[in-house]
């Protein structure tokens, strides 16, 4: 929980804040490790035999003597390989609720079908994992260092010796690269990418992406804020380092963009403000962190947030910051951000 620490983030506790947006991620990364264990699929939708590559984003290659199946991944990429049928044995990060449901992070993933190693961003029980033998580990990373997404500082290299790792780069670039280099895993991996779900769901992304662009040239005026809560700040997020937000920008969304001199203490991630400064930026659609790190809209009680004219407006969507990267999951958050720049109107 928040502690005179979380004052002075460093850089690996400002990237668990999710790449811009708030430290809420930093202070639950200090909850329970409790792990929870379930039964798991066999193989995977289309498994393969004979020998794995794949060169990850970090310059890696992991070579394997077969397609692996004893896959542990971060939850949301697990999420995004069992959009493209791929299952994983188990999983560490953001997976369930305090009522057990699916986290966000989590997406379709069949919690009570998938082994949870740590159930917080930071956690992953060394002996747990090594009981599963795990062939690989898949993540994210957050940093052009190539940082595990998640993987614990302090167990790291013991967690490295039991199997080789994959990252995929979340970092600044634009949300298709990323989505690109997971279909290409999925695909090694042994998933069908030619399956009718697959290319239906590249299908909808291009359309919800065209959709998108046209919103915001039909309505350049229209000032979007990425916004992010905790109990004692409230985070604006800048869009050139997040996939999400630099791909919206790209597509023609005027967002607000913090200085570069207040961004500075947080790596050109976010700026952040005081409840009393939530105003600061004048906005006429804000897209806040679903994260159940973050404190959510409907849950925010500060006077100075109730009077916000985008929020007196109701438009107010959430934002996805760590996006389950399977085309399925990224076309609503396009279309979500499409209907409110159609819908909205300009009150910033």
């Amino acid at each position: 929980m928040p502690n005179a620490r979380a004052t002075h983030p460093t850089r690996r506790g400002i990237l668990a804040a999710g790449g811009a947006l708030g430290l809420g991620a930093v202070l639950t990364a200090c909850g329970d490790d409790d792990a929870k264990s379930g039964g798991s699929d066999d193989g995977t939708a289309a498994a393969t035999s004979g020998p794995w590559t794949f060169e990850d984003d970090r310059g890696t290659t992991v070579k394997l003597d077969q397609v692996p199946t004893n896959i542990v991944a971060f939850t949301g990429v697990a999420a995004a390989l069992h959009d493209y049928g791929i299952q994983v044995k188990g999983v560490f990060g953001p997976t369930t609720t305090k009522d057990g449901k699916p986290d966000v992070q989590a997406g379709d993933l069949d919690v009570d079908q998938v082994t949870v190693l740590g159930n917080a961003w930071g956690k992953l029980n060394v002996e747990k994992y090594a009981a599963l033998a795990p062939e690989v580990l898949i993540t994210t990373t957050f940093d052009t260092a190539g940082t595990l997404w998640s993987v614990p500082e302090e167990s790291k290299d013991k967690i490295a010796q039991l199997a080789p790792s994959v990252a995929i780069s979340v970092f600044d670039r634009q949300l298709t690269q990323p989505l690109q280099r997971m279909w290409e895993l999925a695909e090694s991996l042994g998933a069908d990418m030619k399956a009718e779900q697959a290319t239906e769901a590249k299908a909808a992304f291009e359309k919800a992406a065209a959709r998108l662009r046209a919103a915001a040239k039909a309505k350049p005026e229209i000032r979007v804020l990425a916004g992010s809560a905790s109990d004692q700040l409230f985070y604006v997020s800048g869009t050139n380092l997040s996939v999400d937000l630099e791909y919206f920008k790209a597509l023609g969304v005027n967002f607000v963009e913090p200085s570069e001199e207040d961004k500075k203490a947080t790596g050109g991630w976010f700026e952040s403000l005081s409840w009393e400064n939530v105003d600061k930026y004048p906005a006429d659609v804000i897209i806040m962190d679903d994260r159940a790190s973050t404190i959510q809209p409907a849950d925010i009680t500060e006077g100075t947030w109730k009077q916000l004219p985008a929020v007196k407006a109701g438009q107010v969507i959430a934002r996805s910051p760590e996006p389950i990267l399977s085309y399925d999951k990224c076309t609503p958050l396009l279309d979500n951000l499409a209907e409110a720049i159609e819908n909205a109107k300009k009150v910033g």
